[in-house]
């Protein structure tokens, strides 16, 4: 008997050791078969569901949602443009891997090279773009590194701008990270126009494009976005959707094979849209004010957009209500606060948010108040 018991404190011992959540999703719809997996609304931010999400692994050619990140921002800023065409170094040619086969001394159109990036995740036109950029590619890592502590990217730390990891020893982002990333990227609405092309050409039509991510052919309101693979990782996706104005991301990293990343992609997606709708509104005017001892008698008051993850169908209740200050006082300065919005759902308040001052109202002056009432007196 004695020996049964040690053999029971041993077994107990043994089960209580080991790591509780090592297998399970932190919360638990469901489990999806990867390593660790997120799935966020695009407008808010919020996270519906999530597998280890924090824990920061090897992401492939993941990586070059933020190569596309740094590249859009100078596009977007002036100071690159997407006509103009990009030579290609020795260095950027020599990339292994994924490729479209650049020379060194070839010239290649901006757009051109983003859409190898972004449809065939080319690591010698995702070094070109960098290069462009930055000068170098490790020039172009530093700014990598400091955009990811820039979104909150606490579990991400970058050693090349492709994702290959033959020769890295802490290239690494965790599924949370790659979400949000790759909110920041879909806020470029241009990206989009070139991550939902299933096929395309280069080189006046000689090269063919074929998109990695299946799913933008196959998975209904895909938006994109990027896949990736290698020994290391195993298989990786950040895979994006919109239906009904719900926009999803759903970030798989460590999957087994290109099928099962798929498959759990699309679960996350097909979980989003059953369960949750997106209210929007896009703010505006709320009406006026009245002003005491203002060079005007009111002020006009303006609220701003606001977006709100909902129960599947519940988008379709909400209710706005302006709940506006009476008679206040001069001055008043664009900015203040003048009322309330509230947004209702079967009298329930789901958010509050300020009204606010859409203008600047003066004190009136005393000759101002005179002239005034002189003209009042003057209309009897």
């Amino acid at each position: 008997m004695r020996k049964s018991l040690i053999s029971l404190i041993i077994v107990l011992f043994v089960l209580f050791s080991l790591p509780v959540s090592a297998s399970v999703p932190d919360n638990i719809p469901f489990d999806v078969k990867a390593d660790s997996a997120v799935l966020m609304d695009y407008s808010t931010g919020t996270v519906l569901y999530s597998k280890n999400a924090d824990l920061s692994l090897p992401p492939a050619s993941v990586t070059k949602i933020m190569t596309l990140l740094l590249f859009m921002e100078e596009v977007e800023a002036g100071n690159i443009s997407l006509d103009e065409n990009i030579q290609i170094s020795e260095y950027a040619a020599s990339m292994g891997g994924s490729q479209v086969y650049l020379e060194a001394g070839e010239s290649m159109q901006a757009e051109e090279l983003l859409k190898c990036v972004i449809i065939a995740s080319a690591n010698d036109a995702a070094v070109a773009l960098a290069e462009k950029v930055a000068g170098s590619e490790d020039a172009f890592v530093s700014r990598m590194n400091e955009k990811a502590a820039e979104l909150g990217m606490n579990n991400t730390h970058f050693e090349n701008v492709t994702g290959l990891d033959d020769d890295t020893t802490k290239h690494l982002t965790s599924a949370y990270d790659i979400a949000l990333m790759s909110r920041a990227l879909l806020s470029h609405g241009i990206i989009t126009k070139y991550s939902t092309i299933w096929m395309d050409t280069i080189r006046n039509g000689e090269f063919g494009l074929t998109n990695t991510n299946r799913l933008v052919r196959f998975y209904d309101g895909a938006t994109g976005l990027k896949t990736g693979s290698t020994s290391k990782a195993g298989f990786c996706m950040s895979a994006t959707a919109k239906r009904d104005g719900l926009h999803l991301i759903a970030v798989i990293m460590g999957s087994d094979t290109r099928d099962i990343r798929n498959e759990a992609a699309k679960q996350l997606l097909d979980y989003g849209f059953a369960k949750y709708s997106l209210y929007e509104n896009a703010g505006g005017t709320a009406g006026n004010t009245s002003v005491i001892g203002g060079v005007k008698n009111f002020c006009t008051g303006e609220y701003a957009p606001y977006s709100l993850l909902l129960p599947k169908g519940k988008n379709k209740t909400v209710q706005i209500e302006f709940l506006m200050n009476e008679n206040i006082s001069a001055p008043v300065s664009k900015g203040d606060k003048i009322g309330t919005v509230r947004y209702l759902s079967d009298s329930d308040v789901l958010h509050e948010a300020d009204i606010v001052a859409s203008e600047d109202v003066a004190k009136i002056s005393f000759w101002g108040l005179l002239g005034r009432m002189f003209g009042i007196y003057c209309l009897k």
